[in-house]
């Protein structure tokens, strides 16, 4: 199946749909004379599964057709790519993630100094998002039944809904991280292609807006079910997890919070036939397509180092996260010949405060071999190594903290990528956007919000026992799980995948002083409280200059 929807990917590139900028050029002319045009892009049937197919390969690509040449105002291609930079948004804002480069977007937000002028992971993310809307606008217009008729397409009308239906789950979701993210963006629908500029409707409007699109694809004939389509096509699953999301955060967007809408959410998607798998680390191998960890993914972004590459991705979490010591020395604890991964880039690592919620076995610093922790006692998610490191974090130099390879050149057969295959240098991992584990999650915290804090519901006891089984650690379950536990525990099962900052924020917990972390603030110790405005990022300082509509958030 991945193969079959690379493919259309692929095809699909012939198709331009991209624009110069996310909002001055809202309309969808070439860009040179041997690109298509609407009358040309959708001359035979075949071609609108292409343009949906385009649709869901832009989460994964960088430009048209060079993986090391950037389509966004950001010089870096790697890091101009949508999924890298919601990690780093997310995640390296946090106590889970630091990064030693000296990248002009690193230190602001890892020390909590951003501005709207020209932070690149900022602009990348919000950029992306807003591009994915318009190519998704545009992709409506002409896709409606009017069009079809008048190209004699009227046979395809029933199938081309369904593609409509999944194309407005993309943008969606692509609203979802821009409301979380920044807040109240520019809101563009169908009308704003070659119409007038788009304008803010507030986050709490937006986040209305979401709800009521969400329910109407997950209640739609047009939306296929799980299983009607092949992964990591769009379904009713997909809504229905985004929405279990949103009203867990919902009092964060509009003050109101809304458990009990999360709670059940959370319950319609376990109820359709995700599964668990049993290997946790098979999530993140090379070959979770096909390992049959995908049947836990709800919505995952598609990677394959033959066919979407990209510095960005996964590639730079296999990558980016080892030195070459390291890269030999795991994979000899494993029993492996040659290297973990392909590359060593040797510049994401994670602080001992975070590592010390997984609670790991006979951690030793200063030792000479091994992975710094008993990891045959230890929590199963536990991907560590501190051999050579230091304790105290120290940002200035490589050897510091631990290393994490969560995601690894690792395949299930338990070979790892090397230089006789094609291209071996990039990540064929699927980003998970939602899995079960995160349903899982969301009922039991909902459910304890609803409880005084503590989670009553034997469901959610039952959920959270068998994500402790599969790591390895439900002994050590404890009798009472609060609020603080789970976030721990989300800690533990969600780390790297893009949620921290959320967490953080929904807890009050990102701004205040009284959970502090290293480097919280640029302050090692990390006991500061950040300004209320952090919470959300600013919008970009281009768009404010190109959209007299726009009025920028709070503080910024």
């Amino acid at each position: 199946m991945k193969k079959i929807l690379k493919n259309s990917f692929l095809l699909a590139l012939a198709f331009v749909f991209l624009l110069s900028s996310c909002i001055n050029d809202l309309d969808t002319l070439p860009l040179n004379e041997t690109d298509a045009t609407s009358e040309t892009a959708y001359a035979e049937p075949a071609s609108y599964l292409n343009g949906l197919a385009y649709l869901y390969g832009y989460w994964a690509l960088v430009s048209q057709n060079d993986m090391g040449s950037s389509d966004i105002a950001v010089s870096d291609a790697g890091q101009s790519e949508l999924t890298r930079m919601y990690m780093v948004l997310n995640e390296l804002s946090t106590d889970s993630f630091k990064i030693i480069w000296g990248d002009n977007y690193i230190a602001p937000i890892q020390y909590h100094r951003w501005t709207s002028a020209d932070n690149e992971a900022i602009i990348a993310v919000y950029t992306r998002c807003m591009k994915g809307i318009t190519l998704v606008n545009e992709y409506l217009i002409q896709t409606t039944d009017e069009k079809l008729n008048d190209r004699g397409h009227s046979s395809e009308i029933a199938t081309i809904h369904q593609y409509r239906a999944e194309a407005r789950f993309n943008r969606a979701l692509y609203y979802y991280l821009l409301l979380d993210l920044f807040g109240n963006p520019p809101f563009a629908l169908e009308e704003n292609i070659g119409g007038e500029l788009p304008k803010q409707i507030g986050r709490a409007a937006l986040y209305t807006w979401l709800e009521e699109e969400l329910l109407d694809l997950a209640n739609s004939a047009d939306m296929p079910a799980k299983g009607d389509v092949p992964y990591p096509r769009a379904t009713k699953g997909s809504a229905w997890a985004v929405l279990a999301r949103m009203y867990l955060n919902a009092e964060v967007y509009t003050g109101t919070a809304q458990w009990q809408k999360a709670k059940e959410a959370a319950a319609t998607v376990i109820g359709m036939g995700y599964s668990l798998h049993p290997d946790y680390q098979e999530l993140f191998m090379q070959d979770n397509t096909t390992n049959g960890a995908n049947r836990e993914f709800i919505v995952a972004v598609v990677y394959d180092k033959d066919n979407t590459q990209s510095w960005g991705g996964t590639t730079h979490l296999v990558s980016a996260t080892l030195s070459s010591d390291a890269n030999k020395a795991i994979a000899q604890n494993l029993g492996l010949s040659g290297l973990l991964n392909p590359e060593t880039w040797n510049g994401y690592h994670v602080a001992d405060d975070y590592v010390q919620r997984f609670e790991l076995e006979g951690v030793q610093w200063g030792a000479s071999s091994g992975f710094g922790y008993d990891r045959e006692k230890s929590d199963k998610r536990a991907f560590f190594y501190n051999i050579g490191s230091s304790k105290d974090f120290d940002n200035t130099t490589t050897d510091t903290g631990w290393r994490c390879w969560k995601f690894s050149g690792l395949y299930s057969d338990g070979h790892t990528v090397s230089d006789a295959e094609s291209n071996y240098k990039f990540s064929s991992i699927d980003f998970p956007l939602f899995r079960l584990a995160e349903m899982y999650l969301i009922y039991a915290e909902a459910d304890a919000r609803l409880n005084g804090g503590v989670v009553t519901d034997p469901l959610a006891k039952g959920y959270i026992n068998q994500l402790r089984e599969r790591a390895g650690v439900a002994t050590k379950t404890p009798e009472t799980i609060d609020l603080d536990w789970l976030l721990d525990e989300r800690a533990r099962e969600l780390m790297w995948e893009g949620h921290r900052r959320t967490d953080l924020i929904r807890y009050g917990y990102f701004t205040s002083m009284q959970y502090p972390w290293t480097l919280k603030g640029g302050v090692m110790n990390g006991k500061v409280s950040l300004p209320e405005h952090r919470k959300v990022y600013p919008i970009i300082l281009s768009d404010l200059n190109a959209n007299p509509n726009l009025v920028q958030n709070t503080g910024y």
